[in-house]
């Protein structure tokens, strides 16, 4: 399949989600891939509302990057942080780094700083649209394009699954979407800025997020399997 086939394929699945499947949301951290949704979204003013989850521990560039966003596309991005009152439960009893300690811990630190926000974020919603890609990792490689999320209670759009690193890159520069300047630092993933590095030539694109970790537990909490 060309490159525009793959963007003629992912225009009609969030064409699907935003009118078969409404209300339809998309989530994004405004990484590589969710520029490209972002853009499509906008490009094709698709019914799609669009939200981000602000865990209070993000790089400076990702800020950036959200700004020049809010400014290119003039839609509403809405924000969803932490509960407060979770959040310094969490801190009090483990402190500000324990992610580090074990992959409980960093779970832990997840579900408050992102799966409970994204609960809330999707609540009423009947499709939840997402910039997964299969080859970002091994724990992604089962991915389909259209499933239903039993976790959240509704279907769960990949549209961009199929495209390659270099697909990705090449629409980001052919339509001149902004991007967060990390990826120029060698930061393929970017997630919170102290469970995110660059990473080497060799190594896979999500080898910088929790790298202290076994590649097969690398996920938040955001994206669970379907049993």
């Amino acid at each position: 399949m060309s490159s525009l086939e793959k963007i003629q394929e992912s225009v009609q699945w969030l064409r699907i989600a935003s009118e078969k499947a409404a209300p339809a949301r998309f989530s994004t951290s405004f990484g590589a891939e969710d520029q490209v949704v972002l853009d499509l979204i906008a490009r094709h003013e698709l019914a799609i509302q669009i939200f981000t989850l602000d865990t209070g521990r993000l790089h400076e560039e990702t800020y950036d990057v959200m700004n020049r966003s809010l400014l290119r596309y003039r839609r509403p991005i809405l924000i969803y942080s932490p509960r407060h009152d979770l959040l310094e439960a969490h801190l009090n009893r483990h402190g500000p780094n324990s992610f580090y300690e074990s992959i409980d811990l960093r779970k832990a630190c997840c579900q408050v700083r992102k799966v409970e926000p994204l609960q809330r974020a999707l609540a009423g919603a009947k499709s939840w649209v997402t910039g997964l890609r299969r080859e970002q990792a091994v724990t992604r490689a089962g991915l389909e394009i259209r499933a239903w999320d039993p976790v959240h209670q509704l279907e769960k759009f990949n549209p961009l699954l199929e495209w390659s690193q270099e697909e990705i890159w090449a629409y980001l520069h052919t339509h001149q979407v902004p991007y967060n300047g990390l990826h120029d630092q060698n930061f393929p993933s970017i997630g919170c800025a102290p469970c995110t590095r660059a990473v080497g030539a060799n190594e896979d694109l999500r080898a910088g997020r929790w790298w202290w970790e076994d590649p097969v537990s690398k996920e938040c909490g955001l994206h669970v399997k379907s049993a």
